[in-house]
């Protein structure tokens, strides 16, 4: 309940809009999710449409996140790992006891009877936190990427995450999930421990763009590839969908500085974590294994790598940027995951670290 009413306190738009949102886009979600959140209402003793509005609201959040996938040469050992950060706000608060929703963390271990065994940190009364990993060795993190090209007509993507932990085996089927009934700007990374190998995927409502590290897209200026790592913020890298989303692709250099004061801009703030992260996964290129992996997240997220973003984090106090709820690396091929929680007022990549494995938690009795 707490969450359920931090969410809807937050929302930017009235109860009876996000109801209207609801309504529209309910027709396209699978059944088996709407007797979920049926379940959710239940289990919460709240009514369901409030559940429902709140599950509306999260659809216009925005959602901070960096999602990277790196295998082969990149890693250590050859295996594929999957690192997630799942940002918001931290001022996201119920209004009845003041508890903030990062304080009510949660581990996901889901055992559906029609679908594949997954694992997913997030937040109490959330299906999800936007991605995790299933029993197959698929992997998926989602990002905000606001668009011009929009529309309620279809699958919200939270519940599209969710079929993708609950129901595919290949890199092949995360993708159709992910792309098909598609409704606001998103991107996605998907890992694929089988292959192995990482996708980014970029969505619109009308239009998408699949592409691994060699793909052309991901080299186009001032984006650059990395050899065997795939990763995404909140901006859009194909020309295409950028185009939905910003006037100028480069949000680089001073121009892109200027356009935060001149246009209200966001991304060459984001720009800046996207180039300090990237520098620093070049730095560990062929070492990256599961704990250092971690560390190495963490302390980039944080800014000690680089100044820029250190002061960018510490004057973007307030908003959604590099305020991680959770941060993870996962290991799909052993089921191994590191994962810090945010708290109060520590941000998770100032928090401690916990190791789990999805194969043992799936044998033990659930609290």
């Amino acid at each position: 309940q707490q969450d359920l009413r931090a969410f809807l306190n937050d929302a930017s738009l009235p109860y009876e809009k996000l109801l209207e949102m609801w309504n529209a886009t309910k027709e396209y979600i699978p059944d088996e999710y709407i007797r979920e959140l049926h379940g959710l209402a239940d289990g919460a003793g709240v009514e369901f449409e409030k559940v429902a509005a709140a599950y509306t609201a999260v659809m216009t959040w925005d959602l901070g996140c960096f999602g990277i996938s790196a295998w082969g040469n990149a890693t250590k050992d050859g295996k594929l790992y999957h690192f997630r950060s799942f940002d918001l706000g931290m001022n996201i608060q119920d209004p009845v006891t003041g508890r903030y929703a990062h304080d009510n963390s949660v581990l996901i271990v889901r055992k559906p009877k029609d679908g594949y065994s997954s694992i997913s940190p997030s937040v109490a009364g959330s299906l999800s936190g936007g991605g995790g990993f299933n029993e197959r060795g698929i992997a998926v993190g989602i990002h905000t990427c606001w668009s011009n090209d929009q529309t309620v007509h279809g699958i919200p993507a939270m519940i599209r995450i969710q079929m993708v932990l609950d129901h595919a085996s290949s890199a092949e089927e995360a993708i159709n999930y992910l792309t098909t009934n598609s409704t606001l700007g998103w991107s996605f990374i998907v890992s694929d421990a089988n292959a192995p190998a990482g996708y980014a995927v970029e969505v619109t409502a009308n239009l998408s763009y699949v592409g691994t590290y060699n793909n052309p897209v991901e080299s186009t200026p001032p984006f650059w590839a990395i050899d065997h790592v795939v990763r995404r913020t909140n901006f859009f890298i194909s020309p295409e969908l950028a185009a939905t989303q910003r006037m100028h692709y480069d949000p680089s250099g001073l121009a892109g500085l200027l356009r935060v004061f001149t246009d209200g801009e966001p991304y060459f703030v984001i720009w800046n974590s996207y180039r300090a992260m990237s520098n620093l996964l070049e730095k560990n290129l062929g070492n990256m294994e599961l704990n250092n992996s971690m560390e190495m997240f963490k302390k980039g997220y944080r800014g000690d790598t680089d100044i820029i973003l250190k002061i960018l984090i510490k004057l973007a106090e307030g908003t959604s940027f590099n305020r991680a709820w959770n941060m993870w690396v996962s290991c799909p091929e052993t089921g191994d995951i590191v994962v810090s929680f945010a708290e109060r007022d520590r941000i998770a990549f100032d928090t401690p670290t916990h190791y789990f494995n999805l194969y043992r938690l799936l044998n033990e009795e659930p609290p």
